[in-house]
């Protein structure tokens, strides 16, 4: 007879989080109240607190941690999801050429690609802001404010937030100094 010992996780989920880059445990993906007055279905990206909050019915969000503008490149406003894609190609601005130096004019989608695993376009008036939400290949840096504007979660927060939204979601982006206290506190990690 064999004798089976629980197998704790914990230093190897340590060590991964290390090596792999994966964010903290403040900006893993949970659920938390929500007390704003945005619909279920709609997104409110937090810079401040550099979360991004997809709204859930009954006084609930899915918080994620995210990635955020940094300073003189972010952008806030009322905006819809118009379009979405999987494993996004990536066209550098030419904003970013000037201030990233030498970028390719365009990157397949793929593990390599900045874009990450899934991509939201924001869209304001009918037109393309181009800022997106869209995931990262760097998760590390989840929780800072260092990207050119656009917001990044982890692939696989992407992908979820990808497989709830609707198309025409309204997403509001809240700008430095705009949300006022915390928009949510920590709450259960029940993710129904």
């Amino acid at each position: 007879m064999s004798l089976i010992l629980p197998i704790t996780f914990e230093p190897f989920d340590r060590l991964r989080r290390q090596i792999v880059g994966e964010p903290f445990p403040g900006y893993q993906r949970q659920v938390v109240p929500y007390h704003r007055e945005e619909a279920p279905g709609s997104i409110l990206v937090d810079t401040d607190g550099r979360f991004v909050y997809y709204v859930l019915p009954e006084g609930r969000a899915i918080r994620y941690g995210a990635i955020v503008g940094e300073d003189g490149q972010s952008w806030s406003g009322v905006a819809t999801v118009a379009r979405k894609e999987e494993w996004p190609g990536w066209t550098p601005t030419e904003s970013e050429k000037r201030r990233l130096g030498p970028l390719p004019n365009y990157v397949e989608g793929g593990a390599r690609n900045p874009m990450g695993s899934r991509a939201l376009y924001l869209y304001a008036g009918g037109k393309d802001t181009l800022y997106r939400i869209h995931g990262t290949n760097q998760p590390e840096y989840i929780g800072h404010a260092i990207s050119s504007g656009c917001i990044r979660l982890t692939n696989e927060d992407v992908i979820d937030l990808y497989d709830r939204v609707k198309m025409g979601a309204l997403v509001v982006v809240l700008g430095p100094r705009e949300g006022g206290a915390r928009v949510a506190s920590a709450g259960s990690s029940d993710l129904n």
